[in-house]
């Protein structure tokens, strides 16, 4: 039953993990930035709403490696 709670919480946690990176605005020009090609801004500028969304995707990355930390310890000690 445990296995069954962890394994929700893992699939739901995973699940709003994707979603909040993907809500993250793009910070630079790709490929090209590793070489020197771009220019990047400063993160002094970013908005309420940024550092809002960057605390609780950190905090939902949290919960979600505290869950495979839990399951897996779980699996590890009932012989799962």
């Amino acid at each position: 039953m445990l296995n069954l709670i962890f394994t929700v919480i893992l699939v739901a946690t995973s699940l709003l993990l994707i979603l909040m990176v993907l809500l993250h605005k793009g910070r630079g020009g790709g490929l090209s930035d590793m070489f020197g090609g771009g220019v990047s801004s400063g993160l002094g500028g970013s908005s309420v709403a940024e550092r809002n969304l960057d605390r609780l995707t950190v905090g939902l990355g949290v919960i979600w490696g505290a869950t495979i930390i839990g399951l897996s310890l779980l699996m590890a000690y009932n012989g799962v």
